[in-house]
């Protein structure tokens, strides 16, 4: 009988296929240090290209508006009972499509339009739905910001009291993209409730840390905690939103219906996955390692010259200021010297920056994504070292011939999704 399924994706769109297959040899060949990435496990991947692509699910597990939701009740409510085994929380709703509807998913449910709240400033380290003026939270609310001392470019409590005090927000939000030292929950939550706010904690690049124990938790400090699912945490690209029980039917509600129809269903059933693979004993292990790397990777590259924001990180990520006041190159070339040679970053503004977003003065280097192939403390020392010479001779051509060289070999040695693709093959293996 004829229908309209076909079984391998390279006889249904060759095109779509190279696309595929040349993304799985950009990933296994080079080395990933966008600190918002990660690989995830094969068994996510499976997750995710299901049948319950197909299914519409709008409600929440028990209460749909479609029938046949019987098994995406089943993934929904996994995905439920794991998020709040991790984090401790009281309520989570695992439906966000990203971390930006999850957030604005609690500004829908604290905040009534026009309602002040205060933000890290992105250009300091934070994210665009803390309050950036072209985002729908700054378009929608009145926005105050703070930032970091300009002397040690770590956050400053006292100065954020202050702006508390004097803009008086309804809500505070706190976390970041771009900062690598540890969050005083604990400190934030006082300065909240001493101006009578509410808090909403973005644990999004964190979360993974929170989860095992390696970075304070807002959970007890905050009302609303929100998270993307696929930077530390190692699931499938997604949001998460966390908040107290009181809260819990106004969130569900500013989920859905609010700002988003059916879930994915696919991605849920992935998420539950990961958040099965989060709460297995290896996860702090895998977690403790992501911070022994990126302590390694950020000497070996103030070693090699490069000024490393804040003096170091206590986390998964560090900022690099690779312009250093015009003796080294911007953000910009640094992208794209080390894109040439099969690494990975992305141009990032440090504190005080005087250059242009686009161009910036620094880049953003994490090591979730290179744990996660088993790399290690002496592995960071050779990409640290691969990637201060890049910096520092970013035209030649000798230099570039060198790191490529290493790049292959290291990678190599790291195979990922071994039944997929092998290093230097021709064409990646495919799924089925």
């Amino acid at each position: 009988m004829n229908n309209f399924f076909t079984a391998n994706i390279s006889d249904a769109d060759p095109l779509i296929s190279a696309a595929i297959d040349d993304e799985v040899r950009r990933q296994a060949d080079g080395l990933e240090l966008i600190a918002s990435e990660n690989f995830v496990s094969e068994a996510v991947l499976q997750a995710m290209g299901t049948a319950f692509t197909n299914k519409y699910a709008e409600g929440y597990p028990g209460k749909r508006y479609y029938g046949g939701c019987e098994f995406a009740d089943v993934v929904e409510q996994a995905a439920i009972d794991r998020a709040k085994q991790i984090f401790g929380c009281e309520h989570a709703n695992v439906q966000p499509h990203s971390g930006a509807q999850a957030n604005m998913a609690v500004l829908l449910t604290a905040l009534e339009h026009g309602d002040q709240i205060l933000g890290m400033n992105l250009s300091h380290g934070g994210h665009l739905t803390h309050g950036h003026p072209l985002n729908f939270s700054g378009i929608n609310y009145k926005v105050a910001d703070y930032g970091v001392d300009k002397e040690s470019e770590q956050i400053d409590y006292d100065e954020l009291q202050r702006i508390a005090e004097e803009s008086r927000p309804k809500l505070l939000i706190c976390g970041a993209s771009a900062y690598p030292r540890t969050i005083d929950f604990a400190r934030i939550g006082e300065i909240a409730r001493s101006v009578g706010a509410k808090i909403m904690a973005d644990i999004a690049h964190i979360a993974g840390l929170v989860a095992v124990g390696l970075h304070p938790s807002p959970i007890p400090h905050c009302e609303f905690v929100t998270t993307t699912t696929h930077k530390t945490l190692r699931g499938p690209r997604g949001g998460l939103s966390m908040c107290k029980e009181e809260f819990a039917k106004d969130l569900d509600r500013s989920v859905f219906p609010g700002v988003q129809g059916g879930p994915l269903v696919h991605v849920i059933a992935a998420k539950a996955v990961a958040f099965g693979e989060a709460l297995q004993p290896g996860f702090k292990t895998y977690q403790q390692q992501v911070l022994a790397n990126a302590k390694a990777l950020a000497q070996t590259l103030a070693d090699g010259g490069l000024r490393i924001v804040s003096g170091g990180t206590d986390n998964h990520l560090m900022l690099v200021d690779v312009y250093m006041d015009g003796k080294g190159i911007t953000g910009k070339a640094a992208e794209k010297a080390l894109d040439e040679v099969h690494i990975t970053v992305n141009k990032n503004t440090i504190p005080f920056d005087t250059q242009k977003p686009f161009v910036a003065s620094g880049v953003r280097l994490g090591t979730p994504a290179l744990t996660t192939r088993g790399m290690k403390e002496a592995d960071m020392k050779i990409v640290g070292e691969m990637i201060a010479s890049i910096i520092r001779e970013p035209e030649s051509e000798e230099v570039r011939a060198k790191v490529r060289k290493d790049v292959a070999e290291l990678t190599a040695k790291f195979p990922m999704y071994p039944n997929r693709y092998k290093s230097g093959q021709t064409e990646a293996i495919s799924a089925s």
